[in-house]
Protein backbone atom coordinates (compact mmCIF):
# COMPACT_ATOMS: atom_id res chain seq x y z
CA UNK A 1 0.00 0.00 0.00
CA UNK A 2 1.69 3.36 -0.92
CA UNK A 3 1.95 6.51 0.94
CA UNK A 4 -1.24 8.33 -0.31
CA UNK A 5 -3.03 5.55 -0.15
CA UNK A 6 -2.65 5.25 3.65
CA UNK A 7 -3.37 8.47 3.82
CA UNK A 8 -6.30 8.18 2.12
CA UNK A 9 -7.37 5.38 4.42
CA UNK A 10 -6.47 7.68 7.57
CA UNK A 11 -8.72 10.79 5.87
CA UNK A 12 -11.53 8.59 4.98
CA UNK A 13 -11.78 6.79 8.36
CA UNK A 14 -11.95 10.19 10.68
CA UNK A 15 -10.16 8.83 13.43
CA UNK A 16 -7.14 10.78 13.13
CA UNK A 17 -7.90 14.16 11.85
CA UNK A 18 -5.71 15.85 14.32
CA UNK A 19 -2.62 13.43 13.00
CA UNK A 20 -2.93 14.10 9.06
CA UNK A 21 0.84 15.75 8.64
CA UNK A 22 -0.26 19.13 5.75
CA UNK A 23 2.46 17.43 2.82
CA UNK A 24 0.99 14.31 3.34
CA UNK A 25 -2.82 15.85 2.31
CA UNK A 26 -1.20 17.78 -0.26
CA UNK A 27 0.03 14.98 -2.15
CA UNK A 28 -3.18 13.00 -1.68
CA UNK A 29 -5.19 15.71 -3.28
CA UNK A 30 -2.68 16.29 -6.38
CA UNK A 31 -2.87 12.39 -6.41
CA UNK A 32 -7.01 12.53 -6.60
CA UNK A 33 -6.00 15.42 -9.62
CA UNK A 34 -6.37 18.71 -8.09
CA UNK A 35 -4.34 21.46 -9.22
CA UNK A 36 -2.68 23.27 -6.57
CA UNK A 37 -2.50 27.10 -6.11
CA UNK A 38 -1.03 29.25 -3.28
CA UNK A 39 -0.88 32.71 -2.11
CA UNK A 40 1.28 33.47 0.99
CA UNK A 41 -0.35 30.51 3.21
CA UNK A 42 -3.03 29.37 1.66
CA UNK A 43 -2.96 26.35 -0.70
CA UNK A 44 -5.92 25.98 -2.87
CA UNK A 45 -7.31 23.17 -4.63
CA UNK A 46 -9.56 23.39 -7.77
CA UNK A 47 -10.56 20.23 -10.00
CA UNK A 48 -12.79 19.83 -12.95
CA UNK A 49 -15.54 18.37 -12.23
CA UNK A 50 -15.77 19.78 -8.19
CA UNK A 51 -17.05 22.75 -7.35
CA UNK A 52 -15.76 23.07 -4.08
CA UNK A 53 -12.88 24.89 -3.61
CA UNK A 54 -10.53 23.28 -0.98
CA UNK A 55 -8.64 25.87 0.62
CA UNK A 56 -5.26 24.32 3.31
CA UNK A 57 -2.98 25.98 6.19
CA UNK A 58 -0.66 24.75 7.97
CA UNK A 59 -0.34 24.55 11.53
CA UNK A 60 3.18 23.73 12.11
CA UNK A 61 3.64 20.20 10.09
CA UNK A 62 -0.24 19.49 10.29
CA UNK A 63 -2.82 20.07 8.59
CA UNK A 64 -6.38 21.17 10.48
CA UNK A 65 -8.30 19.11 11.73
CA UNK A 66 -11.42 20.84 10.23
CA UNK A 67 -9.44 20.95 7.21
CA UNK A 68 -9.33 17.31 6.93
CA UNK A 69 -12.79 16.74 7.67
CA UNK A 70 -13.18 19.31 4.39
CA UNK A 71 -11.39 17.30 2.49
CA UNK A 72 -13.24 13.75 3.60
CA UNK A 73 -16.51 15.64 2.64
CA UNK A 74 -15.66 16.33 -0.74
CA UNK A 75 -13.81 12.95 -1.60
CA UNK A 76 -16.86 11.27 -0.13
CA UNK A 77 -19.73 13.49 -1.76
CA UNK A 78 -17.94 13.64 -5.46
CA UNK A 79 -17.01 9.69 -5.12
CA UNK A 80 -13.10 10.33 -5.82
CA UNK A 81 -10.59 7.88 -6.05
CA UNK A 82 -6.96 8.19 -6.95
CA UNK A 83 -5.32 8.53 -10.72
CA UNK A 84 -4.83 4.93 -11.18
CA UNK A 85 -7.27 3.52 -9.32
CA UNK A 86 -10.12 3.97 -11.59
Amino acid sequence: MTTSSKVLVRVLSGRADANIRFDDLRNLLAGLGFEERSRGSHHIFVREGVQDLINLQREGHMAKPYQVRQVRGVITRYGLKQQGDE
